[in-house]
C-alpha cells in the first residue's frame, strides 16, 4: 500500500523536511514517487489477498481525485471549513481569540454572548459535534452517511469529589446509551477521562504510592489488584521526591468508589459491545490511570476484541517500554490488551514541572524523535494485531505516520475489516488523510468531542494552537480544499467537468 504526496507539497510541513528519500526498513513498502506540485495526493492501494474487485486501486490525485477526496462535503461546508482553517493559519488571528478568551471581556455579560456566538459559528462548529448528546449524534450520523465512524467524546473537567464524580458518570452512561439509536457501527468507541470520575487529588495519591513502589518493591500497598506494569525503568520518578504517606481509610473508599464507577461503565460498553478508550493525561496522574485501565482490562477483556483500551503519548521517552511491558503482561494473563497511540497534549507543563524540579524533561528532545517513537509503537501494535493479541488505534493527524502505518499493515496481511486495527482523527482536522485512508478502505473514525462552547474553550484553544502558522499540521487540508474548491468554481463558470 502506498500513499503518495508531492515532494514540493511535503517539504513545506516541518515534519517532512528531513524524511523524503528514506524510510525506516521494516516499513520499506511504503513508497513516496516523484509527482509534479499538480498532483497532490494520495494514493491508496487495496491489499492483495481480495477477489479482483475488492483489491481495485483507489487513488486521490489530479483535480478528478481532489473530486473524489471531498465528494460528501458540500461546497457551504468546504467554504467555511477553510476558512476556518485559514484563520487559524495566521498566528496573530490566534493570538487576539486566546486574549480575548482569557480577557476580562468574558466576563460582561454582552461580551461574553457576542464572543461565544461568534466562536460557536467558527471553531466551535468546525471542531466539536454540538452542545448535547443529540447533536453530537447527528453530526456522527453525518460521518456515517460519508462513510467515516466516530466516537462520542463528552468535555468534563477534572472531578474534585464523589458528587462531581458521579454526576459525570451519569453523562458517560447516557453517552454510551445513546449510541443504541444510531446506524449500528457508526460508533466506534466510547470515551473515558479518569480524572472525571476519581477525584485528582486522589489520582496524584495513588501515582504518588505507585511511583514510590517502582523506587521500593517492598512497599505494600492493600489497596491495589490485578494489574499491569505501569512504569518502567526509564519512566520519571520526580513527582515523588520523599515516601508517601498510606492511603487514610477515606481515601482507600473513595479509590473503590472509582473503581465501581469504571466498573459500571465498562458493563454498560460489554453490554452493547462498544469498547471504551481511556483518555491519557499529564504524567502526574498517569500511573493511576494506567492502573485503573489495568486493572478493568483484566476483568473484561476475555476475548480477541478487547472492551478496554489505554492510551499511550509517544512523545514521553518511556512511551514504548511502557507499552511492552503491558502487553507482555496481558499475554501472560492470556487477554487481549488494545492502546490508542497519540503524541501527546501536555508538552509546555511537563517541561515546565521537570525544569522547576531541576529534572531532564520527559519529553523526547525532538519532533523527528517523537515521530520515530510514534513509528516503533506503531510498528509493535500491529504486529500485536496480525498475531491476535492486540489491537490499536492509530490516532494520528501527521500523513507520513499513516502512510508508514498503511504499507505495515499490508505487509503483515491485516484485513481492512478487521476491528482490531482502526485510524482516527479530531474532527476538523486532517479530512484528506481521514477521507484517503477511508476510499482505501481502512476504518476511520473522527473524535467529536461534544459540549456547551463555554465548557469546550480549553479544547479549542488547543486545537488553535495546534493549527496556527502557515507550515501547521493543516497545510494540506488548506491546499487541498483550496483546489477542489477553484475546481468547483470552474464547474459552475463553464457549467461542465473540467478535463
Amino acid at each position: 500500500m502506498a500513499i503518495r504526496f508531492s515532494p514540493m507539497l511535503l517539504r513545506k510541513l516541518p515534519c517532512f523536511s528531513t524524511s523524503l528519500n528514506s524510510s525506516p526498513p521494516s516499513l520499506s513498502a511504503a513508497t513516496i514517487s516523484p509527482i509534479t506540485e499538480e498532483e497532490e495526493v494520495v494514493q491508496v492501494v487495496k491489499q492483495p489477498g481480495f477477489s479482483s474487485a475488492s483489491t481495485k486501486n483507489y487513488s486521490i490525485r489530479n483535480l478528478d481525485d481532489i473530486e473524489r477526496l471531498f465528494s460528501p462535503v458540500s461546497t457551504v461546508q468546504l467554504l467555511k471549513s477553510s476558512l476556518n482553517l485559514h484563520m487559524a493559519a495566521f498566528d496573530s488571528m490566534v493570538d487576539l481569540g486566546t486574549w480575548v478568551m482569557k480577557s476580562r471581556l468574558m466576563e460582561t455579560v454582552i461580551f461574553r454572548e457576542i464572543i461565544l456566538a461568534v466562536v460557536k459559528h467558527t471553531f466551535y462548529e468546525h471542531f466539536c459535534a454540538g452542545e448535547n448528546v443529540e447533536e453530537a449524534s447527528r453530526t456522527l450520523q453525518r460521518l456515517w452517511d460519508n462513510g467515516l465512524r466516530g466516537f462520542l467524546d463528552k468535555e468534563l473537567e477534572d472531578a474534585v469529589d464523589n458528587e462531581s464524580c458521579d454526576r459525570n458518570l451519569q453523562d458517560y452512561l447516557n453517552t454510551v446509551e445513546s449510541t443504541k439509536f444510531l446506524p449500528l457501527s457508526s460508533v466506534s468507541f466510547a470515551i473515558v477521562k479518569i480524572t472525571a470520575i476519581c477525584p485528582i487529588k486522589l489520582l496524584e495519591r495513588v501515582s504518588d504510592l505507585l511511583r514510590w513502589e517502582q523506587k521500593d518493591p517492598s512497599l505494600h500497598l492493600p489497596w491495589k489488584t490485578q494489574t499491569f506494569p505501569m512504569l518502567s525503568e526509564s519512566s520519571p520518578l520526580y513527582h515523588t521526591l520523599k515516601r508517601p504517606d498510606p492511603l487514610t481509610t477515606e481515601e482507600e473508599q473513595d479509590q473503590l468508589l472509582a473503581q465501581q464507577r469504571l466498573t459500571s461503565l465498562c458493563k454498560k460498553c460489554l453490554e452493547i459491545n462498544l469498547p471504551l478508550l481511556v483518555d491519557a493525561e499529564y504524567s502526574s496522574v498517569q500511573p493511576a490511570i494506567d492502573y485503573f485501565t489495568y486493572s478493568a482490562a483484566i476483568k473484561f477483556n476475555k476475548d480477541e476484541n478487547p472492551i478496554v483500551f489505554g492510551t499511550i503519548q509517544a512523545y514521553l521517552k518511556d512511551a514504548k517500554q511502557r507499552m511492552v511491558q503491558a502487553m507482555e503482561a496481558a499475554e501472560k494473563f492470556g487477554i487481549s490488551m488494545g492502546f490508542k497511540l497519540v503524541r501527546g497534549a501536555y508538552i509546555s507543563s511537563e517541561r515546565q514541572i521537570a525544569s522547576s524540579l531541576g529534572f531532564a524533561s520527559p519529553i523526547h528532545g525532538s519532533i523527528q524523535e517523537t515521530h520515530a517513537c510514534y513509528n516503533d509503537c506503531t510498528s509493535f501494535m500491529l504486529e500485536k494485531v496480525a498475531s491476535g493479541s492486540g489491537a490499536v488505534v492509530l490516532a494520528t493527524h501527521n500523513l507520513e505516520s499513516g502512510r508508514m502505518a498503511a504499507a505495515k499493515a499490508q505487509s503483515l496481511g491485516i484485513g481492512k475489516a478487521n476491528h482490531r486495527l482502526q485510524f482516527a482523527q479530531l474532527k476538523g482536522m486532517a479530512e484528506g488523510l481521514s477521507f484517503g485512508l477511508r476510499n482505501a478502505g481502512f476504518q476511520v473514525s473522527k473524535c467529536l468531542p461534544f459540549g456547551p462552547v463555554e465548557k469546550v474553550i480549553p479544547y479549542l484553544l488547543r486545537r488553535a494552537e495546534e493549527n496556527r502558522g502557515l507550515l501547521s499540521s493543516s497545510t494540506l487540508d488548506r491546499q487541498l480544499m483550496s483546489m477542489e474548491l477553484k475546481r468547483r468554481l470552474k464547474v459552475a463558470i463553464l457549467g461542465r467537468e473540467i478535463d
